[in-house]
């Protein structure tokens, strides 16, 4: 009796996913969801300022598409972008130029040589610090700051929704999640997971909800008030996050409302041509979403397992009850992966192998545990960052 009651508790958690967790598996938020002529009303007159931030560390292979991309903005607003190079050594100062050089636009494209992090500091938010200072001493400051990837690449109308958002929803932080590249085995298979992952952790509703403390932002895209900002306290904040994207929403948050969407219309360039490749992306910060707690760890890989890895092993080697239940639930996790797997225009037959996608998942969470303890930890294009994190391991 123990035994088959327990094996329902996959179909509990299940039930409280599809239903209690602000339907986040339906992927309503959208920036093309609520109006069809969202961001047409930009007359010049009312259009506010902006300036692109890219921090960019030998990014040459996609500098210039994610430069060249912002630059044909159809935004009629005053629009400029600061590319602060972030000691590469590939060129990528050089591609970023070449790239407005081709869009007859240098004036409206400065790149900063980036110096080394301070103490305390990670590379990617030292970088942006850099380039937001550059903004900060302009005669005449933006209204908007929009910090961006150097691999990023944007549809001529996002600006214009970007902004659009911010001011329906009067919004100090507006991100749209980059639509991750889907060509290889391993991308089609792993990226849709990454984003339903995220989603089931900081559900969009909730994170757009200015009652609810959830706070979640996509670092490849995140449009800012400049002067909410700096009321929040700047960068500095956060200089030592790792997740530096949710540790701002969590800072902006604290000053008005925020949104967080999906979208067709920013894409991701990085190519992650295997499933070690992809992995690197998630062990690079997994263990810093457990707050670097090995309990946290312990308890997230159980939750994994009951979830995910429970309902087929049920399924396959259970019994009666116990069986029915590993159905039902290996059913209802498939039926609540079909609209992200429609979003990436995948088979809607993966879902039926989100358990083992799950699993690997739950590997590269480990792997970013161990890479942590190894001193190793936060590995990105040759820093080790979360080495020196003052978080603690309990």
């Amino acid at each position: 009796m123990i035994v088959t009651a327990l094996a329902f508790v996959p179909v509990a958690i299940w039930a409280y996913l599809l239903f209690g967790r602000g339907w986040f598996w339906l992927c309503r938020e959208r920036d093309d969801a609520d109006a069809a002529d969202r961001g047409t009303h930009d007359a010049a007159a009312d259009s506010p300022s902006v300036v692109a931030v890219i921090p960019a560390r030998d990014e040459a292979e996609a500098v210039a598409r994610a430069v060249g991309s912002l630059l044909r903005q159809d935004f009629s607003g005053r629009f400029s972008i600061v590319v602060v190079d972030d000691q590469s050594s590939d060129g990528t100062a050089g591609e970023a130029r070449a790239a407005a050089e081709a869009a007859i636009a240098v004036g409206r494209v400065r790149i900063v040589t980036g110096s080394a992090p301070p103490q305390g500091w990670t590379g990617k938010l030292w970088a942006m610090r850099q380039g937001l200072a550059v903004v900060e001493a302009e005669e005449s400051p933006p209204e908007f700051v929009l910090f961006t990837d150097a691999d990023i690449a944007y549809a001529p109308q996002t600006l214009r929704r970007l902004v659009a958002i911010a001011r329906e929803t009067d919004s100090v932080l507006v991100s749209l999640m980059a639509k991750l590249r889907c060509v290889s085995t391993a991308e089609r298979l792993l990226a849709p997971a990454f984003v339903f992952f995220f989603q089931k952790l900081y559900p969009f509703a909730w994170v757009n909800d200015p009652g609810r403390r959830t706070a979640a932002a996509a670092g490849g895209c995140m449009l800012v008030r400049r002067e909410a900002l700096a009321a929040a306290g700047g960068l500095e904040t956060l200089r030592d996050a790792l997740i530096d994207d949710c540790a701002l929403a969590a800072a902006m948050k604290r000053q008005g409302a925020i949104w967080l969407g999906l979208t067709e219309n920013v894409h991701s360039l990085r190519a992650h041509p295997d499933i070690a490749d992809f992995g690197r992306m998630i062990v690079r910060s997994a263990f810093a979403q457990l707050h670097y707690s090995s309990i946290l760890l312990i308890s997230a890989v159980a939750g994994m397992a009951a979830t995910y890895l429970a309902p087929p092993l049920l399924a396959v080697f259970g019994h009666g009850a116990a069986q029915a239940a590993g159905l039902i639930a290996w059913a209802l996790m498939a039926f609540a992966f079909v609209p992200m797997l429609r979003f990436y225009r995948q088979p809607v037959a993966f879902g039926v192998a989100l358990p083992a996608i799950a699993a690997a998942y739950t590997v590269f969470t480990i792997e970013s545990a161990v890479q942590h303890w190894r001193g190793r930890g936060g590995k990105w294009k040759g820093r080790y960052q979360a080495s020196t994190s003052s978080m603690g391991s309990a």
